[in-house]
């Protein structure tokens, strides 16, 4: 992919995703396949002055730790890392699978186990973003294995790319800065309020308590993006949802129903992969309660594209993730899990909040 599109790709994230200034340490993580998008984010720190540090993995690696590790390699962090996280000014990282379902023959206890261990590592980043400004951002690069998980051919993919990150606008970051001006319009209509409702077919809501802020995810951190999210009450959830077929560590969930009563899931079922899903609910405390409820605004999304890094930013959807609450949203879930799914309410749905129609059929009526 030899486009200009690339460079706008590039110059988008790092003056604005990241606003990298001169002197500032860039990590740069990924695999060989982002090699187009990797070269341009590191001429473009240069250019600006900055320190770019790229570190390649091969996703074959990360099989082999979960298939062959022992106990204690499992649970071991690579001190490279733990500095890495001490001292970098910011992070971009790249989705470039070649093999988006690498781990499904990996045992899900073991692949959490490792999530768990890297926890510590991720503590560092967010306890420096909150205290020192660090900041991140994370993007996907075409590759075929996502265009086939898509369902798409890589070109058609790679142009559904640049469509959902406004790379074929010439300031793509005017136009993220025209959704992030719009979208807090939205969260300030929301402050103050407090219960939300929600309707759609095969899905029905009491009203729960979001009452916590919204954040405005406008490209800064996810790229693309387009949504703005909070976490709910940990105890509030009670009624009904389904929701678009979801992946998780490459096993695609269809089918899925959740009962929530008073934040819990009581009750569970899915069409493909049950009892991934039932595992994953049992994993520990947190993980049958909600760390994230969130609007999608992203109109250029219009398709499942089977990662969430898009499926959950598509406009008139709405998005909840089992587990750990995000980083800002003064939510106190604690999981190993952060597992997003998204519910249409394109068509047929509404969202009321504080009993006033705010989403209809896909449209923000505020």
């Amino acid at each position: 992919m030899q486009d200009v599109r690339i460079a706008r790709w590039a110059h988008t994230l790092v003056h604005y995703s990241l606003a990298l200034q001169p002197g500032e340490i860039l990590a740069i993580e990924s695999t060989p396949g982002a090699a187009p998008l990797i070269e341009a984010g590191y001429q473009e720190a240069l250019n600006i002055g900055a320190y770019p540090i790229p570190f390649l993995n091969l996703e074959t690696l990360d099989e082999l730790l979960l298939q062959q590790g022992n106990e204690q390699q499992l649970n071991w962090l690579s001190p490279l890392h733990k500095r890495l996280a001490e001292k970098v000014d910011a992070r971009l990282f790249i989705h470039s699978s070649e093999n988006i379902r690498l781990l499904v023959s990996v045992d899900p206890a073991r692949a959490i186990k490792r999530r768990q261990a890297m926890q510590a590592i991720y503590q560092i980043y967010h306890a420096r973003e909150r205290a020192e400004g660090f900041r991140w951002c994370m993007t996907l690069y075409p590759t075929q294995a996502y265009a086939q998980n898509a369902n798409m051919l890589l070109r058609e993919f790679e142009e559904f790319v640049f469509a959902t990150c406004f790379l074929n606008d010439p300031d793509p970051i005017a136009s993220w800065k025209a959704i992030s001006t719009e979208q807090q319009r939205l969260i300030d209509w929301l402050r103050g309020h407090d219960k939300v409702h929600i309707l759609a077919v095969d899905t029905g809501s009491d009203p729960f308590n979001q009452r916590r802020p919204f954040i405005n995810e406008d490209g800064i951190r996810n790229f693309p993006s387009g949504e703005f999210f909070t976490s709910p009450l940990e105890n509030s959830a009670n009624g009904v949802i389904c929701f678009f077929p979801s992946t998780y560590d490459g096993r695609r969930v269809e089918g899925v129903r959740l009962v929530f009563r008073d934040g819990k899931v009581v009750e569970a079922s899915a069409s493909q992969e049950e009892d991934y899903l039932q595992q994953m609910l049992n994993l520990d405390k947190g993980s049958r309660y909600l760390g994230e409820f969130a609007f999608g605004n992203n109109a250029g999304i219009t398709r499942l594209a089977h990662h969430i890094l898009f499926d959950e930013k598509m406009g008139g959807t709405i998005d909840m993730a089992l587990g750990n609450s995000l980083a800002g949203t003064y939510g106190i879930n604690q999981s190993a899990i952060h597992w997003d799914m998204v519910c249409d309410l394109r068509s047929a749905g509404e969202v009321r909040v504080d009993g006033t129609l705010f989403l209809k059929d896909g449209k923000f009526m505020a």
